[in-house]
């Protein structure tokens, strides 16, 4: 597991929708798990899950030949930490964690200089390596450019932690 956290507007997500493909290249499962800041839906008026979830259910499970998605309602409880969440994924080689960039798990940062937003990682001792459009010359992080692909492939292969030993069981 490890993160890939940056500012928004960034380019995490156009870096993890290349950084994917390359994982999965070289033998890899991959998942990601994508903190949304905002209030978002996935679930529509006229479905018959928006209905169901309307009525009360705690959990609406779809399903098809290609796909399943779990709906949970929180209804009320605190928001799922992120050891909570990874705990629902199925076992893979890397998990790709998008947002959640002051948790306390290895990341890397994805740093756009035109973003004008300051840097992460000199507050962020989680940082353990820098994509990047920039150069920071005085700092012992590993770096690679923001399209260098296989470079941060190679960083995900080295940096990433199992899930247990960012998040020991409690």
């Amino acid at each position: 597991m490890i993160g890939i956290a940056g500012w928004s507007g960034a380019g995490k997500t156009t870096l993890l929708a290349r950084l994917i493909p390359e994982l999965i290249r070289r033998g890899a499962r991959v998942s990601t798990l994508k903190h949304a800041h905002h209030a978002f839906d996935v679930d529509h008026p006229g479905k018959d899950s928006h209905a169901h979830r309307l009525a009360g259910a705690s959990e609406v499970l779809i399903s098809s030949r290609n796909r399943f998605a779990l709906l949970h309602e929180l209804r009320g409880e605190e928001e799922w930490t992120l050891p909570h969440l990874l705990a629902r994924l199925a076992p893979v080689d890397f998990v790709l964690v998008e947002g959640f960039k002051r948790e306390t798990h290895p990341k890397i940062e994805v740093f756009r200089a035109a973003n004008g937003k300051p840097p992460l990682h000199p507050e962020d001792p989680m940082v353990v390596a820098i994509a990047t459009d920039a150069s920071f010359p005085d700092i012992a992080l590993p770096q690679a450019g923001l399209d260098d692909i296989e470079r941060i492939a190679d960083f995900v292969e080295r940096f990433a932690r199992p899930v247990a030993s960012v998040f020991p069981p409690t």
